[in-house]
């Protein structure tokens, strides 16, 4: 998946985000689609939802995507529920229940928003490659 990361991670192009499944899905919630953390290389991050301020913000946070993986339990703020419909995902978030990765237009930031679908682009296409 492309996409383009705001200045609180401090990236400002397109990246390619690696997506690894959760070891413990069955620690989740069922039926909310498949559990994942959201990782970039150069540098290593992960992809995290943080309150602030009393409000739910995706964060870009300095922790490797296999570290998380082999956690002994859900690391829930770095988690997202991948639901496919056709040839596009939504991510929610696990630690914010109806918090969605979204964007705005194209080589814009994305963000979290609770309007999944509504005012913002929630729906994301990715291009797999091994």
């Amino acid at each position: 998946m492309a996409c383009f990361l705001g200045h609180d991670g401090g990236i400002h192009t397109s990246v390619t985000v690696t997506i690894i499944p959760c070891k413990y899905p069955e620690c989740l919630e069922k039926d909310k689609g498949i559990p994942i953390y959201l990782g970039i290389k150069q540098p290593e991050m992960c992809l995290c939802c943080e309150d602030v301020g009393g409000k739910p913000e995706l964060q870009l946070k300095n922790q490797k995507i296999m570290d998380l993986y082999n956690q002994a339990e859900p690391v829930k703020p770095f988690l997202f529920y991948r639901q496919s419909t056709g040839s596009t995902s939504t991510f929610e978030s696990v630690a914010f229940p109806g918090w969605f990765i979204a964007s705005s237009e194209r080589n814009q930031p994305i963000f979290l928003t609770s309007e999944l679908g509504n005012i913002y682009n929630t729906a994301f296409q990715l291009d797999s490659k091994v």
